[in-house]
């Protein structure tokens, strides 16, 4: 078995400090900065004039683009310059002018990346944010500080997303849209001030899900989201018709667990399906 090892190339007008962790067949192009505290796995690629700084870890296979900015301090007047993280994952896609800021003390001291996520160009992840895998932030959408994106989620370009707020598994977001309140999974949103819009059905049938699951889901969510009774009485009633399907659980545990933020609704209470 050939076990010799992928040598890293830097080019010559690249610093690195000689304190980072330097992985395997990294390539690390002109003009880039990598600081002491950085660790790039196997196959990472700076392509040129990227940032990398602070506590930061970058993933196997991930390849970041030029002037992306990585780990630097966060955008927060009370970070006093402690040791918080950025972790990010792998085969991820940084495009240019990424920014992504690592964590501070009033959340968890770390920002979180997933992997296979595609940040497109100018797209911002701010201090504390959790961004699960496969994820896409298209241009110049900025994310607050300690916002959760759920897996497969899809955020419109020139979106803006308010601190705290939860982005559900497989939502979509359409552009240029405001999100101040938590969009549950699965969902579609958009507006000045995200109002639902129904499901992500072209989303859900482009990753396979089944017609007996989307079903499911659009019946779920036309009684949660009708305008009998309370949300808390329409909820118990879905959980108990659904307690069986995962998908409709997940909107469900989405809606129960606690949040700083109220949930983003249909605009009149409109079930939109």
């Amino acid at each position: 078995m050939d076990t010799a090892r992928a040598i890293p190339q830097f080019h010559p007008t690249a610093l690195v400090d000689a304190s980072a962790e330097i992985g395997d067949g990294v390539r690390i192009g002109p003009y880039c900065t990598v600081g002491p505290n950085v660790r790039l796995a196997d196959g990472v690629e700076l392509i040129s004039h990227v940032v990398v700084d602070g506590h930061t870890s970058v993933g196997t296979g991930t390849t970041v683009h030029p002037f992306a900015s990585i780990g630097l301090q966060p955008q927060h007047i009370r970070y006093r310059g402690e040791p918080s993280r950025l972790v990010i994952g792998e085969n991820n896609v940084i495009r240019e002018h990424v920014t992504m800021h690592r964590g501070t003390s009033q959340g968890a001291m770390e920002t979180k990346v997933g992997s296979n996520c595609f940040f497109m160009v100018g797209s911002h992840v701010a201090h504390d944010c959790v961004v699960e895998d496969n994820v896409i932030l298209t241009n110049a959408v900025a994310l607050g500080g300690h916002v959760h994106v759920g897996e497969h989620a899809i955020v419109g370009g020139l979106s803006g997303v308010h601190q705290y707020v939860r982005i559900g598994k497989h939502a979509m977001i359409g552009g240029v849209t405001g999100v101040e309140s938590d969009v549950i999974p699965y969902g579609s949103a958009k507006g000045n001030r995200a109002k639902l819009t129904g499901l992500n059905l072209v989303g859900l049938k482009r990753r396979g899900f089944s017609r007996e699951d989307i079903q499911a889901l659009r019946t779920a969510y036309g009684l949660l989201f009708s305008q009998g009774g309370t949300m808390a009485e329409r909820l118990n009633e879905v959980a108990d018709l659904f307690k069986q399907h995962m998908g409709v659980m997940d909107i469900v545990n989405f809606i129960r667990a606690e949040s700083s933020r109220a949930l983003c609704t249909p605009a009149s209470n409109g079930n939109g399906v």
